[in-house]
């Protein structure tokens, strides 16, 4: 079992506690920085790094096994039940290799992250103008 994912709160985004940890979970599985079997932390831990109350963790980690990502395990903890990491977009994929060679390459030019991330979502909304569930 590896380290677990770090929360950063951010109290002005307009999302809710509990759903920014939810996507940040999402998020961590879907880059393969949690994968099944991986425990998260406690409410405690949580709340002590964040300052978020320990219910709202908990109200977190109950939408996350709602969805089959996670499971409680009473008295062990909470664990990640599932991979959100497609096949072809794994560490090792060739679709990532290619973005993390345009990414150098965006680099060696001398793109800023803000400049590339502006470039990216901007190829990203021509690709895919519904936004992010559009297929």
């Amino acid at each position: 079992m590896k380290a677990v994912v770090v929360f950063r709160i951010d109290r002005r985004s307009g999302v809710a506690t509990y759903l920014q940890i939810v996507r940040q979970v999402e998020q961590a599985l879907r880059m393969g920085a949690l994968e099944e079997g991986d425990r998260l932390p406690t409410a405690a831990q949580v709340a002590a790094e964040t300052k978020v109350n320990p219910n709202t963790t908990l109200k977190a980690y109950r939408e996350l096994e709602r969805a089959g990502l996670a499971e409680v395990r009473q008295g062990a903890g909470t664990f990640i039940t599932r991979s959100l990491v497609p096949p072809q977009a794994g560490a090792d994929s060739p679709l990532r290799t290619s973005l993390a060679e345009w990414l150098n390459e965006a680099r060696a030019q001398g793109l800023s992250g803000p400049e590339v991330d502006a470039l990216f979502r901007s190829a990203f909304a021509a690709v895919y103008p519904g936004g992010a569930d559009a297929g």
